[in-house]
């Protein structure tokens, strides 16, 4: 296999080009398409409680769909830091990434056999794995951005994979709901198969695409190699790194920050559809066409936003945005569904939102990898930054809940989160300017 230099264009384009291939599974099947199937499927065998069996008790849909997702990212959260050290000590980040992304997209081929009720195990099981596979890719995945680019170029890098994942999965989403919508012209009887079609393009683009990457992604970079016992040099190698967390005050105060603005940013996103049908009364057509223009929008926030990081740096872009998150909280706070006009409002918050989404989650993978310390164990220093933003994602959902049931309203849900963006900027005021982040 040909090796690529690091910095060039040809290996930054390739480690990009990952998000093109794996940025289908959270737009088409996580946001868009797979939670209107679900819930449509469900509906069908709900009790006149709104109640469904499963597992010899009652549930909502809606939260044993949610308590799903949770434990897939709890899975996530206690196994990543074990595996990358057992991967950054044999090496061998590459065979990690395959299979998780192996995992990942056979996983989400296999939704197309939930059907109803008899198979309601099929769609829960196959969501936990292909949300496993997802996030676990993503922690070896973000741990070559310091393997393939030079400091000076990993805004830009990290930028270029969120665009390409936008404008990829933007156009899988808008073939596939063409697809569903005009089935007949593909020669598919209902929309529901055409849907469960639609779980199968998206793991074959995801695995499809990855191809590229893997070709050209360079592996055992530091040339290691590792003894037998390699998992209990694993968790000496989690232990090690433990201990130099401690000695990075830098590296803590960011991810004490990005935990922070994570909250705020994944519950944003992951509830950002059930706030505008639940709390505002949109139909699912207004829905997806505001996820298809934050995707379109994000696009061009990542652009702009890695620019201005050159003139004026990290730190002082994230600052930005993260004001920019407080102004979301505060208009969606004001939204209330007797407006006239709610639906141009929320079109409005959708433009903003997505102007900021990118540049927030590019600009700080690439300020946490400026930060990391001159080390051979990146993906274990990205398996912190993974769990942390779990971490982020459990504490957000639980308090954006919790809000709803005390007042019986998403508003002041949204209005909580705005607490931990200020808290987040305020921390990253600790960040001192290096060479690279400023």
């Amino acid at each position: 296999m040909k090796k690529f230099e690091k910095g060039s264009k040809q290996l930054t384009k390739a480690w990009a080009f990952y998000d093109w291939a794996n940025s289908v599974y959270p737009l088409v099947i996580s946001t868009a398409i797979f939670p209107i199937y679900y819930s449509s499927m469900t509906s069908s065998f709900v009790n006149d409680a709104g109640d469904i069996p499963y597992l010899g008790t009652l549930w909502n849909p809606t939260t044993l769909y949610n308590y799903t997702l949770s434990f897939s990212f709890l899975i996530v959260a206690c196994c990543s830091p074990i595996l990358s050290a057992i991967a950054d000590y044999m090496g061998n980040k590459l065979k990690f990434l395959k299979f998780f992304c192996l995992l990942g997209a056979l996983s989400v081929m296999c939704l197309f056999f939930f059907t109803g009720q008899e198979t309601l195990w099929v769609a829960l099981t196959f969501t936990i794995l292909a949300s496993i596979g997802f996030w676990g890719s993503l922690v070896f995945y973000n741990a070559y951005l310091p393997e393939v680019a030079f400091p000076e170029q990993q805004d830009k890098v990290s930028a270029q994979g969120f665009i390409y994942g936008y404008a990829g999965s933007v156009l899988l989403l808008i073939f596939s709901l063409f697809m569903i919508e005009k089935s007949e012209l593909f020669g598919i009887p209902d929309k529901a198969l055409a849907t469960r079609i639609t779980f199968l393009l998206v793991g074959i683009w995801w695995l499809g695409f990855a191809q590229f990457t893997y070709r050209r992604l360079p592996n055992n970079v530091f040339d290691r190699k590792p003894e037998k016992d390699f998992i209990w040099k694993g968790f000496k190698e989690l232990k090690i790194v433990l201990k130099e967390l401690v000695n990075y005050p830098q590296l803590k105060y960011f991810l004490v920050s990005f935990f922070c603005f994570s909250v705020g940013v994944q519950t944003i996103v992951l509830m950002a559809g059930i706030f505008g049908s639940k709390e505002l009364g949109l139909p699912t057509t207004n829905l997806i066409l505001t996820i298809i223009l934050v995707q379109v929008v994000a696009i061009f926030g990542a652009y702009l936003f890695s620019k201005l990081s050159t003139k004026i740096g990290n730190i002082r872009t994230l600052k930005l945005t993260l004001i920019i998150w407080l102004g979301v909280c505060f208009l969606a706070f004001s939204l209330d569904k007797s407006q006239a006009y709610v639906d141009y409002y929320f079109y409005g918050l959708g433009i903003v939102l997505g102007f900021v989404l990118g540049a927030t989650q590019s600009i700080g993978r690439s300020t946490y990898s400026k930060l990391l310390p001159d080390t051979h164990d990146h993906a274990t220093y990205f398996s912190f930054y993974d769990v942390t933003e779990k971490l982020a994602i459990v504490l957000g959902m639980f308090i954006f809940g919790f809000l709803i049931e005390l007042t019986d309203s998403m508003q002041y849900s949204v209005l909580s989160l705005a607490v931990f963006f200020a808290i987040a900027y305020i921390v990253l005021n600790r960040i001192k300017a290096t060479e690279y982040v400023k």
